[in-house]
């Protein structure tokens, strides 16, 4: 069964799809699958290909202002960053990128829409 999670970030995909006829950069929007449940032999194996613990979901690499790209760490409505997720995104930020921890594709959403628009940060951040 899928995560609420895994609904909230399906539901972002298929709005960046019907969006992006209006905002051409997303189709760069795309999801790191670094998570989830796998059997031993392919999480070696994915681990030797280069996946690291912590990092984001779901990655646009678009700069606006200051920002080199927008990466959204999608959580279930009861979700808690882990320590790894929270040493990212705080190495992201450090390094000018944008990041932010949504509990809802709506609130993915107007995070993405805020950045491409390039409104202040302050106005938009959703954690």
């Amino acid at each position: 069964m899928k995560t609420n999670e895994s609904k909230e970030q399906e539901a972002l995909f298929d709005w960046a799809v019907l969006a992006e006829s209006h905002r051409p950069e997303l189709k760069l929007l795309h999801h790191i699958p670094n998570g989830g449940y796998r059997n031993k032999v392919t999480a070696v194996r994915l681990k030797r290909e280069g996946v690291k613990p912590g990092v984001p979901d779901v990655f646009l690499p678009v700069a606006r202002g200051k920002f080199h790209g927008l990466y959204i760490e999608m959580k279930a409505e009861k979700g808690r960053l882990t320590d790894n997720q929270k040493h990212w995104i705080e190495k992201l930020r450090q390094n000018n990128y944008a990041v932010e921890v949504c509990w809802s594709w709506e609130n993915a959403m107007k995070v993405i829409i805020n950045y491409l628009d390039n409104i202040e940060l302050a106005k938009w951040r959703c954690d």
